[in-house]
């Protein structure tokens, strides 16, 4: 085990993220977080991450809610702290991870949750490979369409720059903007689709239908790998209606794309964005 200051191990951390394909937002953000770990221990007069233990994290945690910051943003740093130690027992800097049994502040789950502009980056950087996946991490994001809808999209449905959302239930049809990014993610995707009589959009390898299990469990996965394991693949779709609300987008465009029946559903929205006023733009922001 090498005796090392947290301060000169952040540099090769950022690299390691970096030849990983992690966005700069995401390095920065990280950066940001152990700095302020690093400050915290230095009171303790612990510079080395030799020295760190479980009870430090741990108290970093508690002061972080004791200085008011959110159990999601306290979850956020402590997801940067994790895989720091990750990455040093990796490089043999330290033999064991302090951070390994360290939980996660409980979040309020009478709320849906959403992902911050950071998460969900996080969330794109792991998963550019894959193209399918991330088609349809991109479409949820900036469309909110359900699970269901994505898994029942059928090719006919591509209209130009607008999805078709055929009734279904209770749900009437209805027509979904694409803008930018989504194009570009399912045209990235059909250009690489398996070869297929199916009429649906996405499809396994072996060109079948992809299920609503499978494209739920496949999400999952990569949200473990983004490190942030507490969100599902619904919080996506709850992210997408948070994220307009803040950018100035109109309720009843927002009750539209999103499929609300009733204007009242959106609403519930505006307290979880934080906002008093809804705005008015009749077009959906790029997230």
């Amino acid at each position: 085990m090498i005796s090392e200051s947290i301060v000169k191990l952040l540099p090769k951390f950022t690299d390691k993220l970096g030849e990983k394909g992690r966005s700069p937002s995401t390095i920065l953000a990280y950066r940001a977080d152990l700095e302020q770990l690093n400050t915290y221990l230095a009171q303790k007069n612990k510079a080395l991450a030799s020295q760190v233990t479980k009870a430090d994290i741990e108290g970093f945690r508690d002061w972080l809610l004791s200085q008011k910051y959110t159990t999601k943003s306290t979850s956020r740093k402590l997801n940067a702290i994790k895989t720091f130690f990750r990455h040093l027992v990796s490089e043999n800097v330290m033999d064991s991870d302090p951070s390994h049994d360290v939980g996660h502040p409980k979040i309020d789950s009478t709320n849906p949750q959403f992902l911050s502009p950071l998460e969900f980056r996080a969330l794109r950087d792991v998963v550019r490979a894959d193209i399918r996946i991330a088609a349809i991490i991109e479409i949820i994001l900036q469309t909110g369409i359900r699970i269901s809808e994505v898994a029942n999209l059928k090719t006919a449905d591509i209209d130009g720059l607008n999805l078709k959302i055929e009734k279904y239930a209770t749900q009437p049809q209805r027509i979904v903007p694409l803008n930018d990014a989504a194009k570009v993610a399912l045209d990235n995707y059909l250009k690489a689709r398996p070869e297929s009589n199916s009429e649906y959009i996405f499809v396994s390898k072996n060109g079948k239908p992809l299920a609503v299990r499978n494209i739920r469990d496949a999400i999952d996965r990569y949200m473990q790998k983004a490190e942030v394991p507490q969100y599902s693949v619904n919080d996506l779709r709850t992210t997408f209606v948070v994220e307009n609300l803040k950018r100035g987008v109109d309720l009843v465009t927002l009750s539209q794309v999103a499929g609300h029946k009733r204007l009242s559903t959106t609403e519930r929205y505006l307290e979880l964005a934080e906002i008093k006023e809804p705005g008015k733009k009749q077009k959906l922001e790029v997230l």
